[in-house]
């Protein structure tokens, strides 16, 4: 077994000349986790990959939610929760009031009102694109997790290919993203068209929106990963989050 120093082993260790500050570092990323017996919270998350854990609500009670949020939100500037409803989050406000909800993600986003994201209007940005009106939960879920990872972010909803002039018109805002995350349900087709269209890097998120044959998005999803378009990588089905924090990394 690893053995861990503890936070104020390092500090002794850096202070007195035993250690180097990059030695320090590597130490930090390694100590051991909080055990809150029903949860393990990895507080150095952020430390290692450059975003504190995310919470998943799905499954877990409102008083998991809440009490995994106050600690992590006591240690980082800004904490996620995906997949939240309404019940959980009023739970979460009355611990943390300033935790605020997405109703279209279903993200709890706790900021540190000291620690404003305002990123430049003249920063490059991510161009988050629906198909339809119904995908854009899954957008925002997307768009909202790179925004609160830093990032720019600009909204195209509803230009799917059945309008195609639709998408045709946003050329521009096509063009100038760094980024561009196609969210699309029914057969997924979107995704191609938008990589035959831009040199940007494009990241595919197929949804579980349409009719019986679409298989709750495996027919989006298959559609996706065999695009003769260059430069399309996709996700899970639904995976919204995900999408918006590997975006949000090539924007980086």
């Amino acid at each position: 077994m690893t053995h861990h120093r503890s936070l104020q082993e390092i500090l002794k260790a850096v202070h007195s000349g035993k250690m180097t500050v990059n030695d320090a570092v590597h130490h930090l990323k390694g100590l051991p986790y909080e055990n809150l017996g029903y949860a393990k919270i990895d507080h150095h998350r952020g430390l290692r990959t450059g975003f504190p854990e995310v919470v998943f609500c799905q499954g877990k009670t409102s008083e998991q939610v809440t009490d995994i949020l106050k600690r992590l939100s006591s240690k980082n500037p800004v904490v996620l929760a995906t997949r939240a409803d309404e019940n959980v989050y009023k739970d979460v406000a009355k611990v943390i009031p300033h935790a605020a909800y997405n109703k279209d993600a279903r993200m709890i986003v706790i900021r540190d009102p000291k620690h404003a994201l305002n990123p430049q209007k003249d920063a490059g940005y991510i161009l988050v694109v629906s198909a339809g009106t119904a995908d854009i939960p899954v957008a925002e879920e997307a768009a909202l997790t790179a925004e609160s990872m830093g990032s720019r972010v600009e909204r195209v909803y509803d230009v799917g290919v059945a309008g195609i002039h639709r998408l045709l018109d946003q050329k521009e805002m096509l063009d100038n993203a760094n980024v561009v995350v196609v969210v699309a349900g029914m057969e997924g087709a979107l995704a191609s068209v938008v990589g035959g269209l831009v040199s940007k890097p494009v990241v595919a998120v197929p949804t579980s929106i349409g009719y019986g044959a679409s298989f709750q998005g495996l027919a989006a999803l298959l559609s996706m990963l065999n695009t003769c378009a260059e430069g399309v990588a996709v996700v899970n089905i639904d995976n919204g989050f995900g999408a918006g924090y590997f975006a949000h990394l090539i924007n980086r």
